[in-house]
């Protein structure tokens, strides 16, 4: 999927309209929290500061629902930015109108303005043309860095791009396209795929499109159980999601007519409830006796999916093993984590799917140690399950 580039626009004098995502985690006295979203645009933003261009930076932070919202303000990202570059960054009072346009004017080679949040209208969801207009305004050329708001066709990502002639990916979204169309273009093999998280509804796609393509299928974390329920295997109080039974069942013959060996846990730590870790128990075998729940993966699942980890070159994980928030049932996926970060090592791809996944990983400490961790929970799991991007699409053709 080749996109226009960042390095293939003039940048010089010019002001640079850039779709960041600093949708970032505040603390009560707002301050940011986790800033790992904004290191992750530096690269770009720097590339447009360093070629003499202007930074018009626009996002959305939170679901405000077209309201003015106090502790929804960008502020505290453009604070952090500036920390992080190491110069000022100025904060527009909106992200329209005659104000911002008059800030932005003043501009001059090098500066970074932070427009206010996009959602505090409502135009921006509605993906409103008048509203995209008024942003198309602010600059002479289009970058697109938020890879995690690729999934909406919104007016800072789809409705603005009409109204410029050339509309780029930056670093972090140029980095998001390789390695995503890679695992769906043409993955090195063996390619085992790691699903997890409570529900099958959530990943039904993903895994129709992963069916043809990899080789092995672990499955893990509340969604097991409907599985394994489908099979046939008592799951005593374990989430089921009593209306997918059916389709996993369908699902597990489709693994078996496709070639794909789809692996449930072979055992469990279960506990009556996710409060009472101080009773948890490791039940050996497939079956959760009744009362109760299966909330991770055992020791032999964990040795048996640590297995096919190694043994594979190409490794996609979204969705934790267990409820890994609590201590007491995140052994499986700092496991698989571990094991993550082995097969990098030995040479091959890894890939972490964001959201929990994603927070599995740096809660693990070993972010850095596979090949790429997206930053795009929602636009990951679209993008890997085979669906178009509106923001991706909107992009001009290299």
């Amino acid at each position: 999927m080749a996109k226009l580039s960042i390095d293939d626009l003039d940048l010089k004098g010019k002001h640079v309209l850039m779709r960041v995502d600093f949708n970032v985690p505040l603390t009560p006295d707002l301050k940011v929290a986790d800033d790992t979203r904004i290191r992750a645009a530096l690269p770009s933003i720097k590339k447009v500061i360093d070629a003499g261009g202007m930074a018009i930076l626009m996002s959305h932070l939170g679901r405000p629902k077209g309201q003015v919202k106090e502790e929804m303000r960008l502020r505290p990202a453009a604070v952090r930015l500036g920390e992080l570059l190491g110069r000022e960054v100025k904060m527009a009072p909106d992200c329209v109108g005659p104000e911002v346009e008059a800030m932005v004017a003043a501009m001059k080679p090098g500066d970074v303005l932070m427009l206010e949040n996009l959602r505090f209208h409502k135009a921006e969801t509605d993906n409103d043309p008048e509203f995209a207009k008024q942003l198309a305004k602010l600059g002479d050329v289009y970058v697109n860095d938020a890879f995690g708001s690729a999934h909406r066709a919104h007016a800072s990502t789809e409705g603005v791009t009409k109204y410029f002639a050339k509309c780029a990916a930056g670093y972090l979204m140029q980095k998001e396209l390789v390695y995503l169309s890679k695992v769906l273009e043409a993955p090195a093999k063996p390619f085992v795929a790691i699903m997890g998280g409570a529900k099958i509804s959530d990943k039904i796609e993903l895994i129709e499109n992963f069916m043809g393509r990899v080789d092995s299928l672990l499955v893990g974390g509340g969604m097991a159980y409907t599985f394994l329920k489908a099979r046939g295997v008592p799951v005593g109080s374990s989430l089921v999601e009593s209306d997918k039974v059916e389709l996993a069942a369908q699902l597990l013959a489709k693994a078996m007519e496709k070639g794909v060996e789809l692996l449930l846990p072979l055992d469990h730590v279960a506990a009556e409830s996710p409060e009472a870790e101080g009773k948890v128990r490791t039940v050996d075998g497939e079956a959760v006796p009744e009362g109760l729940m299966g909330l991770d993966i055992g020791p032999k699942t964990i040795e048996l999916f640590r297995k096919k980890i190694l043994g594979a070159r190409t490794i996609v994980w979204n969705g934790p093993l267990g409820m890994f928030e609590k201590s007491a049932f995140a052994k499986g996926t700092m496991e698989v984590a571990k094991a993550l970060a082995e097969a990098t090592a030995k040479g091959a791809i890894t890939i972490v799917g964001g959201g929990d996944s994603a927070a599995a990983v740096a809660k693990a400490g070993l972010a850095d140690k596979v090949s790429h961790v997206s930053t795009g929970g929602g636009a990951s799991l679209e993008f890997l399950s085979g669906l178009k991007l509106p923001g991706v699409e909107a992009l001009t053709e290299a």
